[in-house]
């Protein structure tokens, strides 16, 4: 059994007891989260959309907020002595998916 969820708008396909990281959600650790934006739900008899996902929910637990890899920005304008070094570092919230209803 496996679902497509849609948060921090991207869509991640999730079984029960996958570990993923997704855009930053509000808890601390240990805290249960409930995804209801489900886009696509199979229970191994064929997908189910629409009407017949928006039912299900997707529960999980935080497992820890962590922060991605540093992505380095570098701006430059040839001939003139300018250059800029930015860095940046999303963070991201690691869930266990616990159960798919």
């Amino acid at each position: 059994m496996y679902a497509i969820v849609r948060t921090g708008g991207k869509q991640y396909r999730v079984s029960v007891n996958d570990i993923l990281r997704v855009e930053t959600l509000p808890g601390t650790k240990g805290d249960e989260v409930v995804l209801t934006d489900v886009v696509l739900l199979s229970d191994g008899t064929g997908p189910k959309t629409g009407k017949d996902a928006a039912s299900a929910q997707v529960t999980g637990r935080i497992m820890q907020q962590v922060r991605a890899k540093k992505v380095l920005v570098f701006k430059k304008r040839r001939r003139k002595n300018y250059r800029r070094r930015q860095g940046h570092r999303q963070d991201l919230t690691e869930l266990k998916i616990t159960a798919i209803q």
